[in-house]
């Protein structure tokens, strides 16, 4: 909740990255970095995924997705990680977390949701997308080229959306996870596709190895 002497201050630029980050990946540190040098932004709160409703998959344990984004993000001051999602109980909604953080804001806040153009294409099957259009400005990762199609549901609609440009970087963590689950050294994905401390965190604690389950 905002005071009275908070309410006439500059907003803080805050972007949120919400993912499962299963594993996080240097993709995903990339983009935060453009986030914050293109978008000026005082922070980057990463929201490591609690339940995420529109995936059927086991993810790894809950403990292991926020120590490896910790562990990702500890170069930077202002990358944030929020426990917000993983604390919840239910179903993950960006909306309620959003909500959320708005509600306990202590200052005026501009908030920035950073997704890829898949998430900008699927958009309108969010819940509550119509209440986060008006909560907050999309940052949009587009790789090579200019800001996507908006999706059929949004045209026409008033909403705030900027382009992020993003270097194409081939990454994901399915591949990673499959590599891994190939017997790959996950010492050997580093630097490249994981940071070195991610990497050892994983064959520390054997993430992803092959014939594993998630932990």
């Amino acid at each position: 909740m905002l005071s009275p002497q908070t309410a006439d201050r500059q907003p803080r630029r805050v972007g949120l990255m919400g993912g499962s980050f299963d594993p996080v990946h240097s993709a995903h540190v990339e983009l935060a970095e453009v986030a914050l040098r293109h978008l000026q932004l005082d922070e980057v709160r990463w929201i490591p995924v609690g339940r995420p409703w529109q995936k059927a998959r086991q993810l790894a344990a809950r403990d292991d997705r926020r120590a490896m984004v910790e562990l990702a993000t500890a170069h930077e001051p202002r990358f944030k990680v929020d426990p917000i999602e993983l604390d919840r109980d239910g179903p993950s909604y960006t909306r309620d977390t959003v909500q959320a953080l708005q509600d306990a804001a202590t200052e005026p806040t501009e908030w920035f949701l950073i997704i890829g153009q898949d998430q900008y294409a699927n958009f309108p099957t969010w819940q509550g997308w119509h209440d986060l259009l008006q909560a907050l400005t999309l940052a949009v990762a587009c790789r090579g080229h200019d800001l996507p199609v908006a999706p059929t549901a949004m045209q026409g609609m008033s909403y705030r959306v900027v382009e992020l440009p993003l270097p194409p970087l081939a990454i994901s963590s399915t591949d990673i996870r499959a590599r891994l689950a190939r017997g790959e050294d996950p010492i050997s994905l580093a630097p490249e596709l994981v940071s070195e401390p991610v990497a050892r965190y994983i064959a520390t604690h054997q993430l992803y190895a092959p014939g594993g389950a998630p932990r």
